[in-house]
């Protein structure tokens, strides 16, 4: 397997995994977000990566900047959308393409990552829900219980406060 930055020209596929992934009430709404987010316009870049096996793109992640409500100072990711093709999947291709993006991330001084998802799959990977009941989400949470966070390094930030996100990720549906 190989992990390198997604581009435009991998947009059909990147929908088509997440489509394959997710079942049908949320396929849709999380294949657009991960185009949405390769076509983000924001001056703090969206990471976004494919995992390749077999000349195939078998995985895809991407990470996307948080502020504090009223500042444009950046000091954070989300994870969000995380998908891998079932006939790729129970292979550690997700596990691979969360921890290679959490190295970019932390190499690039990012110091928190926040994720909206299952519990048992992103504690381990050290995501926990008292870091993250420090920060509100956007919008509304159905599953308050799949709201994370990781710190990544040392550096000072903030305590807690409301997040935005990127464009993409404004949609209460999403939450």
């Amino acid at each position: 397997m190989r992990i390198r930055e997604a581009t435009i020209d991998d947009a059909e596929s990147i929908k088509n995994v997440h489509l394959q992934a997710f079942d049908n009430s949320e396929a849709r709404l999380v294949s657009d977000l991960a185009i949405k987010l390769l076509n983000e316009n924001h001056p703090v870049k969206t990471i976004s990566l494919v995992a390749i096996e077999n000349n195939e793109i078998a995985g895809h992640i991407a990470f996307s900047p948080v502020f504090i409500e009223g500042t444009i100072e950046h000091f954070g990711y989300i994870l969000a959308p995380l998908a891998v093709s079932p006939k790729f999947q129970k292979n550690n291709i997700g596990s691979s393409l969360v921890k290679y993006g959490l190295e970019i991330i932390s190499s690039i001084g990012s110091f928190i990552v926040f994720v909206y998802g299952d519990p048992q799959y992103y504690s381990r990977f050290g995501f926990k829900t008292d870091l993250a009941k420090k920060f509100i989400p956007p919008y509304s949470l159905q599953f308050p219980e799949g709201w994370h966070a990781l710190r990544l390094n040392s550096a000072v930030f903030p305590e807690g406060g409301k997040i935005t996100c990127v464009d993409s990720l404004n949609d209460p549906d999403l939450w």
